[in-house]
Order: structure tokens, then sequence, then C-alpha cells
């Protein structure tokens, strides 16, 4: 019986390449044949190329012009499982296979042959001299037996210089050996005691336990209050999932948090798991990589990418912060990682548990419906209570046009100091200034390739664009009217607010959050370290604050503009509001000192800031939901936002307007087209671009009748077009 599962030398293989082309490659299967599935270099054309054995060949090409691929790669065939979950998710997002392909290739050198470094161990013989350094070392390899060590560890673990342990290797009596860097993760312990729960906390842990022993598919919506434990509970289902001999995958919307959860998880499992992220380095992605195919990593901790992992036998998915909008990439691939969890873990028979103290109106529609199970955690662990919120009705405070702290805030934050607690002033704009305006012409700085202002980053003496990154030097003549000097910054971004804070409380040491003021991952995580251990008495923050850190000492969050997030068409608008300010505001009062939450608003009456004061999140979502379905906007309709992009305006407008008259596919399906119109920022790196927008209602398979619409168009030059399936942003 012949195995559809193996190809023999000369067999046809369709290849799917990283490379964009619209179908699988038929191949001659190499010397000693290749398994389906297979990791394998190809020709294409003059290149070398990354592909996957799909299937058999179609056989639809000369056979004796095949050329044959040129080697199959030592890593791990990718599953049926995997090539299951790419093809449904590329059918979902509309994205062609090549592309889902480079989502889940994303590690470097998968074809090189196995990384080697030195280590050391014990030699057979002893030195010809005896000192104290070189004792220290021999008794250290004594006292391990069999083990080796890099040499910088030996070095460090011994207290002696590398020279000295090269002069033992000379003399033989250190060994030194090639090992290979992809080496298994240490093993964790799913047996060790974890933190003692509350009663709340042991009915969830034991429902999510015992779903995931269960071995089935199914998600559980874990709700809690901010600083409930919701952690702990989840680390619970972990340990069950490692117990039963799968892999756990970890999903958080900031590499900032995983500092703080990485120790979490090696106090609870007794040692370090996988991290995969932007902030991984190269050689660490690639022994990950290689070692979740190979089940030599339990558990990974990640950001969204890590959903595209190859893992042998994954058994559990969290999604941590699930409303977070980080999960959506909104660029290349464009894919919700929450979603792409739920459907990755039903082609497992895995578990997915999304925890969120906001959840997304999505998943509390899907909880309320009966599709996931809902547990709630309605008290903080331990002795914190619940922050008390107030507001600051902007319209009886007078400030002057430089000041956006308010008198009655900077009192507030006056009597943390004088108690030695700590404070926070929160507000979601990164830079100094959202705008740079000439005071003599009113001309505003714009990006020289975007329909955007540009921000002062004073910190970096330059105005930087936040839509593609551009950067130029702060002017001081207008590049409009040649006034010299009259350039001014106007608004606030938490670079300013840091130096008003210096000014308003100056024996206070002042630290600003945010995400492009520090260099690299690590760092960002050094410096929250720092705070959460006292480094720092006033903290300015943008949203990165909001999301799961724990500063013990905290017990006073300010907002300074509560209203930001409630202007626009945003259809999301008021959730996002509401999430951010109750993420915001939970960043008080989590130990045993009550917090104060003080949001300052021009709006007070605002049904969205009034929910917040109340703490009724089920009526805002009831509210919300009755709302959204009158309107047939999701979750109760179903929505796609098609985008073209193009360096001619003209030409993008009139593709946009004959895809919009030729709209029969979709009016078939019953769905409407608005637009085409200029997208809110209507060009980004000298692109111009127009969207339209697709709604249907909920039941209708949107997909197919898109694909056969955008299908008519020929896209000329250097036009593209892309489809956002559940679009989160419009922008």
């Amino acid at each position: 019986m012949i195995d559809p599962s193996f190809f023999d030398e000369g067999a046809l293989v369709a290849v799917l390449t990283t490379q964009p082309l619209d179908r699988a490659l038929d191949y001659k299967a190499p010397e000693g044949g290749c398994h389906l599935g297979a990791f394998v270099e190809v020709p294409l054309g003059p290149r070398k190329v990354l592909g996957v054995v799909w299937g058999p060949g179609k056989g639809d090409y000369d056979y004796a012009k095949v050329r044959s691929v040129l080697r199959v790669l030592d890593v791990a065939p990718m599953r049926a499982e995997m090539r299951r979950f790419l093809e449904k998710a590329a059918a979902y997002t509309l994205t062609p296979m090549p592309a889902m392909l480079r989502l889940a290739t994303r590690a470097p050198g998968l074809g090189d042959p196995p990384s080697m470094r030195k280590v050391y161990r014990r030699g057979p013989d002893e030195p010809d001299r005896m000192t104290d350094a070189r004792r220290r070392v021999l008794e250290f390899l004594a006292e391990y037996g069999d083990l080796s060590f890099t040499l910088k560890e030996l070095a460090e673990l011994s207290g002696v210089t590398s020279s000295v342990i090269k002069g033992l290797v000379k003399q033989g009596a250190v060994a030194e050996e090639d090992s290979p860097r992809d080496l298994p993760f240490a093993p964790l312990d799913p047996d060790l005691p974890g933190k003692e729960l509350t009663e709340d906390q042991d009915r969830a842990a034991t429902h999510v336990a015992e779903a995931v022993r269960a071995g089935t598919y199914g998600t559980t919506l874990l709700r809690g209050v901010t600083g409930s434990g919701k952690t702990e509970v989840y680390l619970e289902a972990v340990a069950a999932c490692l117990s039963a001999g799968r892999q756990a995958l970890v999903l958080l919307p900031e590499i900032a948090l995983t500092a703080e959860f990485l120790k979490r998880v090696e106090v609870r499992f007794g040692a370090r798991p996988a991290e995969w992220h932007s902030g991984a380095t190269m050689t660490e992605r690639r022994r990950i990589w290689r070692m979740i195919g190979q089940g030599q990593a339990q558990l990974v901790i990640g950001a969204r990418s890590a959903l595209f992992l190859p893992y042998q036998n994954l058994g559990l998915i969290v999604v941590d912060e699930e409303h977070d909008t980080s999960y959506k990439q909104e660029d290349g691939v464009l894919y919700n990682a929450r979603d792409m969890a739920v459907l990755r873990a039903s082609l497992l028979g895995a578990q997915v548990v999304l925890s969120s103290a906001t959840p997304s109106l999505e998943s509390w529609a899907n909880a309320e419906s009966g599709k996931y199970t809902r547990l709630d955690l309605e008290a903080r662990f331990g002795p914190a209570v619940l922050p008390t919120m107030k507001t600051i009705d902007m319209r009886a405070e007078t400030l002057p046009s430089d000041r956006w702290v308010s008198d009655t805030l900077k009192r507030a934050v006056d009597q943390r100091l004088e108690a030695g607690e700590q404070a926070m002033l929160f507000l979601n704009r990164r830079g100094y200034a959202p705008i740079t305006l000439c005071r003599a012409c009113g001309h505003q700085v714009g990006c020289d390739q975007c329909d955007a202002r540009m921000v002062e980053h004073r910190f970096l003496k330059r105005l930087m664009c936040h839509q593609c990154g551009e950067t130029k030097p702060m002017p001081t003549v207008c590049p409009s009217c040649g006034a010299e000097d009259r350039m001014a910054p106007v608004g606030p971004g938490v670079e300013r607010l840091g130096e008003e804070a210096v000014k308003l409380f100056p024996d206070a040491r002042v630290a600003v959050l945010s995400s492009d003021m520090y260099g690299s991952a690590r760092a960002l995580k050094a410096e929250i370290e720092g705070i959460a251990a006292g480094g720092a008495d006033v903290v300015i923050g943008t949203q990165l604050v909001a999301k799961g850190h724990n500063f013990p000492n905290l017990t006073l969050v300010g907002v300074i503009d509560a209203d930001l997030g409630l202007q626009g068409s945003d259809l999301r608008a008021a959730e996002r509001t509401f999430q951010l300010m109750r993420q915001v505001a939970g960043r008080a009062g989590r130990a045993e000192k009550p917090g104060t939450a003080m949001l300052q608003t021009f709006q007070p009456e605002h049904p969205v800031i009034r929910a917040i004061l109340a703490g009724d999140e089920e009526g805002f979502w009831r509210a919300e939901a009755a709302e959204r379905e009158a309107a047939g906007v999701p979750p109760y309709g179903r929505m796609a936002g098609i985008i073209l992009s193009g360096p001619d305006a003209a030409q993008v407008f009139d593709a946009a307007n004959a895809l919009a008259r030729n709209a029969v596919p979709l009016a078939r399906v019953g769905a409407q087209v608005f637009g085409p119109a200029p997208a809110p920022i209507a060009r980004i790196r000298g692109r111009h671009r127009v969207r339209l927008l697709v709604k249907a209602g909920k039941g209708v398979a949107l997909q197919g009748a898109i694909a056969q619409w955008v299908s008519q168009l020929r896209l000329k030059g250097d036009m593209r077009l892309a489809v956002d399936i559940d679009p989160q942003s419009f922008y």
C-alpha cells in the first residue's frame, strides 16, 4: 500500500514557497524521497527558496522539464493541523498562501546546519602547577560532575577570568568541546505549588483545568476586575496542560509585560519558558522555532506572531488582555490573533482562555450567546480593593494655557507624595506636542510623505511622523512663510506633561513611560521594573502603562484627557474609551493601600464617563450591544474594509469607483458597499489611500463574495489592494 504522506524519489510534489506566487509549484522529490509537510529548498529561476511540500504535484507540466527539490531541511515537517490552520486563516482573511507561509517560517537560518558553541568540562589531566584560581575552577567542575558550561558561565561561577580557563584547556585539565546552540528548554514542573487561591479563583481554576484535561476544544472568557488574580487562575490551566504532556501558549499584548510575567512563571514552574517576540535575538528565535517543533519547549510566552509557531502538541492558548487592539495586525497579513487563536484551537482539540478585566464586545456577545463559557472574578486578590473613581470637571477649573494638570489633581498628587506613595498621570499621546504651528501664518508642520501632522519629540530633538516613522529636525524658520523663531508646540504629549510635572513637583522623581523613548524592549522592561521597585514618585505614561503592570506603591491615577477617545466616528470609540479608562484606573491600589482614579473631563455627563464612574460594566455592555445590533454592525453584523493605494491619486480613485460600480457579487449576498472615500489619513509613505466599506448581515458568507468582487479589478503599475476582514481601525 502506498503511503500518501511520503513521496519516493522522482515523484511529483507540490511545493508551496514563501515567494509571491499564485499557486504551489511542481518539483520532483529528491534522492531518498520526502515527507508531506517537509521543509525543502527548491530552485526558482536562478535562486534557491524555502518551501513546504504541500501535497502531490498536479502533473500539468512536461515532466522532463520539472526540476528537483534541492534538499530537505533538517527540521520537523509541518504538521497537517498547521497546514489546515494556514489554509483556513488564508481563506478567512483573504490572504495569499505564500504570505501565510511567511508568517509560519519567521525564524532565520532554518536551512543552516546546527549552530555550535564552545562548552567546557573537566579534562583527563592535571595542571603542571596549581593556583588558587585554577583550584576554584577544577573544584567547581568536580562538584557538577559531567555537566558542561560556556566560557562565560564557568568564569563567573568560579570567580575567575576566562584566561585562567583557557590556560587549563592547554594543559588538558579542562576539555573544550563543540555543543549545539539549539538546546531543549529546561523542563517545567507543573506539580510545584502555586499561590493559595481565593474561593472564586479556585472555582475558576478548577473549571479551566478540567476543560484542558478533557482534551477537547472550548473557549472560556475569564473576566475579572483588575488585580483579581486572573493570571494565577490561567497558570493552573497551564499546569494541567503540562501535566497532560501538551504544550501551552500565553499571548501577551506588550513586550514590556513579559519581564514581570516571566518571573511569576519561573516561580510557579521552576524554570523559564520560551519567550517569542520582536525583542528576541535571531539566535533565540531559531532555537525556539526548532525546539517547539520537536516538543522540547513546553510553554511559550509571546506576542501575536507566536500563534504561527510549529507546535508539536498544543493543548492550551491563553490570550491575556484579549480586548487589546495590538492583537490586530494592521499591515502585511491583516489578522486578529484573538480570533486566530480560537481557530487554531478548534483544529487541535485545544482550550482557549480569553482573559480581560474589560472584554471586547465580540467576546462578551459570544459568552452571552453561549458560544463561550464565562467565568467571573469580582474581587481583588488579597487585601487590595478596587479604586475609588472620581471626575474632575475641567469646565470649573481655571488653568493657564500652558498647563494641563488641574489644581484639584495637583493637590491629590501632593498628598500621595507626602505619604511616600506613587502617583501616575496618564495621557494617551506620545511625544512632546501633537502639533507644531507657526504663530505668524498658522502653518502646521506635516509629513512630506503622509497627510499627517508631525509630532515633536523633544528628547530626540526632532519631529516624527507616527504613520511612516519619517523624522526631520525641529525648524527654526517657518517652512511656509519664512518667519524666524515663531514655531510653537500646541497641545500636550507625555514628554510635555513630564516637563510640567517636574515644575509642579520639584522634589519628586518623575519617570516618563512611552514605547518610543527606549532603544530596546529590554531597556523598557528594566525601566518598568525600576518603577515597580520604587524608583519613581510620579509616573507619566501612555496606554503602555494600562496593560497589566503592577506598581505596588501606586495609589493615585490621574487621567489628563479622559475625553480624548470619544471624538471621531469609530464605531468602537465608546468601547475603547471605557476599556482604557477602566484599565488605567486599575493600576491604582493593587496592594494594601487603597487607590483613587481621577478623570479630568469636559463631559462628566457623557454616558461612557458615567458608566466608568458607576462601575456598571454589564449595563455599559448591554447598552453598547443594543446600539450595535440596531445598526447591524459587529458583532451583530459583518464588515470588511477595502484599501486601495498607489502613487497616483486619480488612478487610485478611478479604480475604487470602478469597484463600487461593479458590486454585483456583493449584492447577490445582500451586502452593501459604502464609498469610495479618501482614508482619514489619505496619504502614507507617498501612497494615496482610498477606502471602501462593505457591510453585511451576521450569517453572510462574505469572503467568497469579496474575493469574486475584487478579482474583477486589474491593478495597474504600483497600485495595491488590501482586504481587511473585521476591521478594528479605519485610519
